[in-house]
């Protein structure tokens, strides 16, 4: 404790920052937590072990999701066979986070060929879709109105993803990857502790009719109806009808036929606004290959998924903004202060980028030069390694004209998963997996909810100055994404770590945590996963809070000392402290000398296994 008092000169200002900060620790979670940024609330920690193997392993959301794929793995399946199998079963069991009526991006190493790919299953605007399609007598329309409509739904893209990408990396037959999560619907499943609190806390009320008999013990017409408690024992025979016709018939009894039909007409009897999603629409989806980004850090290369995603080349500008500095290279030097520092205005500089530049790289043209090294190297002049900086402008990387892209109006957040996996032949799927907010949009089509992705796009099409937003709405787009799938080679081309978390753009925040912790200070997978979470997207400090405390016992928060002692530390640099409960779902795989070892973020409830 003296080491760390001789570190900070107290004051009358660094006083009432403790005042302040305590203050903010005993807010209660709707007041400490980011709606926008983690609308998967806070639902406590779940104590978690790092796990080891020699074969195979899987990191995912839910025990019996990790099951399935283990299953799968078990039989001689191959990564992307064990990530379908891991999918099915999270949509039934977590459905507040992913399922067949959303999208996902996927990264997949085939280790005899030596080849990355990476697959992008992001949902898309229908084809009637208007720039401004959020926007009425010139102002925008309320953010959480759009989210529970149809308005929001975008054309979803997984089941082709997924049949695409078991078609090229594939080892077990398509119907065998569907017999867990089908068996778990008929048969039932047990509604896990995390879900119950999701259920509670979101209320009955932005569900349609079919998602309130579902999750609600009384039928829909109840005014308040409850939820299913922990503990109940939930079954979806029609979720399990959806799966058996897909499975028989592919993606194209997803897209064509009598579930896409269900899906049409449930959109377009959505609540607040209808939706103009057709039957066209989703016959017409299909899923794009894109070109990865790779980025060099310490010597290794640190790979994720480029646009419409802005995860990996907001990831990589960061790294490559702080890699001329030392950020310490052992376990002790975890959240020290001075990383802590570099790393927030290294993000303050790159999201400023990340919101001017990024968006579908079929409509926008995305700047070439933006992991330039001349042009990080100007950018990084920006950094005192000893002041925080306010909100910086974007730069201008190479080639883009002052005037070719407005100021961003984009809202984004998120009800997202993540999975990790590597097969016995050391193959890895790195995949996150969204409906975007919690649960979606709340809309119920065949057993399962469609997603409301397409809140990510800019609401506004246009700035101020009348210039035209590159993440605006336009028909047959994908909104952006902060989804960083990642995989991290070594000098070899070897595969390091698979990782990934879902959090809205704080993804980008929690996937740069892990990889500093695993890279720079050494790192097992479950204390990078489990590692306190902070950094900036511009404005401010933010810094995970933990549990959550409630003004009716303010003093509790004097329990908490780690987040108080991480504010105190920070407050020498300037920074504009913003406490929340920054709700992350880390789930990493490294290897190291053939070892596998597996983490599991302890704020939800996945696990790591294998063989």
């Amino acid at each position: 404790m003296s080491d760390l008092f001789k570190e900070v000169r107290f004051s009358v200002a660094s006083t009432f920052f403790i005042f302040t900060l305590l203050l903010a620790l005993a807010l209660s979670p709707a007041k400490a937590q980011d709606g926008r940024s983690a609308p998967e609330a806070d639902t406590g920690r779940y104590a978690k072990n790092s796990a080891t193997a020699r074969s195979y392993m899987v990191s995912a959301a839910n025990p019996l999701a990790v099951d399935a794929g283990l299953q799968m793995l078990r039989k001689g399946g191959s990564a992307v066979d064990a990530a379908i199998a891991v999918q099915l079963v999270l949509n039934l069991v977590e459905p507040q986070s992913s399922g067949i009526g959303g999208g996902a991006f996927l990264l997949h190493w085939d280790q005899s060929a030596k080849q990355l790919k990476t697959y992008d299953g992001r949902e898309l605007a229908p084809a009637a879709a208007k720039p401004d399609r959020f926007m009425r007598d010139g102002k925008r329309l309320p953010f959480w109105s759009v989210v529970k409509s149809g308005l929001s739904i975008g054309v979803p893209g997984l089941v082709k993803l997924l049949e695409h990408t078991h078609q090229r990396h594939g080892k077990l037959p398509w119907k065998d990857l569907f017999a867990p999560a089908i068996k778990l619907a008929t048969d039932g499943f047990v509604v896990s502790p995390r879900l119950a609190n999701l259920l509670w806390l979101q209320s009955a009320r932005p569900f349609s009719k079919g998602a309130r008999d579902y999750f609600f013990v009384t039928a829909g017409d109840a005014e308040n109806p409850a939820a299913w408690p922990a503990g109940h024992l939930l079954k979806n025979p029609e979720f399990a009808a959806t799966l058996s016709a897909i499975r028989d018939g592919g993606s194209a009894a997803f897209y064509e036929g009598p579930i896409a039909q269900e899906i049409v007409n449930a959109a377009t009897k959505a609540p607040n606004f209808a939706s103009d999603l057709t039957l066209d629409d989703l016959a017409s989806y299909t899923v794009k290959e894109r070109p990865p980004v790779c980025s060099s850090y310490r010597k290794t290369n640190v790979c994720g998924m480029g646009p419409p995603s802005s995860g990996a080349l907001t990831v990589a500008q960061v790294l490559k903004l702080v890699e001329r500095w030392p950020l310490g290279n052992t376990p002790g030097a975890a959240l020290n202060p001075q990383a802590m520092h570099l790393l927030a205005e290294a993000g303050k500089l790159a999201f400023a980028d990340r919101n001017r530049y990024m968006a579908d790289p079929d409509f926008v043209p995305v700047p070439q030069g933006l992991l330039d090294s001349s042009y990080v190297g100007s950018r990084a002049k920006a950094i005192n390694p000893s002041r925080a900086m306010s909100r910086p402008p974007p730069g201008r990387p190479p080639g883009v004209q002052s005037t070719q892209f407005g100021q961003d109006d984009t809202r984004e957040s998120v009800g997202t998963s993540h999975i990790s996996i590597i097969d016995k032949d050391g193959n890895a799927v790195s995949m996150t997996t969204t409906i975007e907010s919690a649960f979606g949009s709340g809309v119920w089509a065949a057993g399962f909810l469609l997603n409301n992705e397409l809140t990510d796009f800019s609401f506004r099409p246009v700035d101020r100055n009348g210039q035209a937003i590159a993440n605006r709405v336009e028909p047959g787009k994908r909104p952006r994404s902060s989804m960083a799938p990642t995989i991290i080679f070594d000098e070899k081309d070897e595969v390091k770590a698979v990782l990934g978390s879902p959090g809205g753009s704080r993804i980008i925040l929690y996937v740069i945590k892990a990889i500093v912790g695993i890279i720079d200070w050494k790192l097992d997978a479950q204390v990078a996963a489990s590692l306190r979470n902070f950094g900036s997207r511009g404005s401010g400090f933010e810094l995970e809070i933990g549990e959550a405390f409630t003004l009716s016992s303010p003093f509790a928060a004097l329990h908490h000392a780690p987040s108080i002692w991480h504010g105190i530390r920070m407050r020498p640099f300037g920074h504009r402290l913003r406490p929340s409960l920054m709700t992350s779902g880390l789930h990493i795989i490294t290897r190291d000398n053939g070892l596998l070892t597996g983490g599991a973020d302890p704020r939800r409830e996945g696990v790591a296994l294998g063989d």
